[in-house]
């Protein structure tokens, strides 16, 4: 299998009370695995198989829908997970990288904070938000459909994610309800300043995260 799912770093139960234990079994266990399976299927037999995802999805208009949508759900949920942590929460430090360049770009953590939560708060139906860094080493906030990401050439907003949030439904629906602003605060309550500190500064470097 040329993509495989990867193991929650966290027990299922670990980001509780903000996110419940159950919608991330049925998040990760159906959800995630589903899209890294039609993934598979969706490039077996072509050239596909064996390249990083990240480069798939650069040129993903060139190849089926089953790739891109499989392709970004596979790419988009390992990151995902991986900027999540029990012990996350709060605002990144004075001392770490990420923490300098949100000043520089937003002016403070908290006018970064508005940002993405509109960003998530405002996009219709499913999708993601993500805080990104460009070739320039500026920061910017979007956000995108289904589940397409900013690594993506048919993307409006371009960049490498270094923070993402998944608002489709299937994310939230069964402890929040309809309630997306209130999921969207309690997401910062477990946000991975560290990892995001280090896609950060691996993006700077051209490092591939997968």
């Amino acid at each position: 299998m040329a993509f495989q799912l990867p193991e929650l770093p966290y027990s299922f139960d670990a980001l509780e009370p903000h996110i419940d234990a159950r919608t991330m079994e049925i998040h990760h266990g159906k959800h995630h695995n589903g899209y890294t399976n039609k993934l598979n299927a969706a490039i077996a037999g072509t050239d596909l198989e064996g390249m990083k995802i990240e480069d798939i999805l650069a040129n993903v208009s060139k190849y089926s829908g089953g790739v891109r949508n499989n392709g970004g759900g596979f790419y988009n949920h390992s990151l995902f997970w991986s900027i999540m942590s029990p012990d996350g929460g709060g605002e990144p430090t004075e001392r770490m990288n990420i923490h300098k360049a949100i000043t520089r770009d937003f002016g403070s953590f908290e006018n970064f904070k508005d940002e993405f939560s509109k960003a998530a708060a405002t996009r219709f139906g499913s999708g993601w938000a993500w805080l990104c860094v460009d070739g320039n080493d500026k920061l910017s906030v979007c956000s995108t459909p289904n589940q397409d990401n900013p690594l993506m050439d048919v993307a409006d907003c371009k960049g490498t994610p270094i923070l993402g949030l998944d608002v489709w439904e299937h994310a939230y629906y069964l402890n929040y309800q309809n309630r997306r602003p209130d999921y969207i605060n309690a997401f910062f309550n477990v946000v991975d300043w560290h990892a995001v500190t280090k896609r950060y500064n691996d993006a700077n470097e051209g490092a591939s995260n997968f």
